[in-house]
């Protein structure tokens, strides 16, 4: 028997960091809409953690180009393949963009983005409140279909890993798979 192919230690250690820092700023960011009590406390996080996040996407993009993703099984459905490879590329592109526009519209609201103590990044737009307005309306946009792209990723994964059994999930688990985890019939 061999073992499925598997994503290297560094693109499953990013994945589950990145899923984790995502899902929290998700409820973060939907915690400072609904409390004006904690607002500035959430923001004070929100913004170095968008950061974070940009620096780790770009990391994750560096490694998945030095070392591709391991093939998807040969008895998927080209629907499936391309439903896969889009919505990853949707999942990388709103990676990049939502950290990206977050810090456009702060910088067009002139709102510095703090990382820490005095470490400040520099605006990346002039100020403009008509702009600022459209880039927050925009983050909001892309918050909500973040939300869907992974809440789909999500499903696809349960998919591989509870029915197929096809060795996907397995393939990016931070575990090494059991023979349970393995594709039917590769036991």
């Amino acid at each position: 028997m061999t073992a499925p192919a598997r994503f290297n230690r560094p693109a499953r250690l990013l994945h589950w960091v990145m899923a984790a820092l995502i899902l929290a700023m998700l409820l973060i960011g939907v915690a400072m809409v609904a409390s004006l009590a904690d607002y500035h406390a959430l923001v004070a996080l929100h913004r170095p953690l968008g950061i974070l996040i940009l620096l780790l996407a770009v990391l994750r993009l560096a490694n998945r180009w030095r070392r591709p993703p391991p093939p998807l099984p040969q008895d998927l459905p080209a629907w499936q393949r391309r439903a896969a490879h889009g919505s990853h590329l949707l999942l990388y592109a709103l990676m990049l963009a939502m950290p990206l526009v977050g810090w456009a519209m702060l910088s067009a609201g002139r709102y510095p983005i703090v990382l820490a103590g005095p470490v400040v990044l520099p605006p990346i737009l002039p100020g403009n409140p008509m702009l600022y307005a459209t880039l927050r309306q925009l983050h909001t946009v892309l918050a909500y279909s973040l939300f869907g792209v992974i809440l789909a990723h999500l499903g696809a994964a349960l998919l591989h890993g509870l029915i197929r059994r096809d060795g996907v999930f397995a393939s990016m688990a931070p575990w090494r798979p059991r023979r349970a985890d393995l594709p039917v019939g590769k036991t």
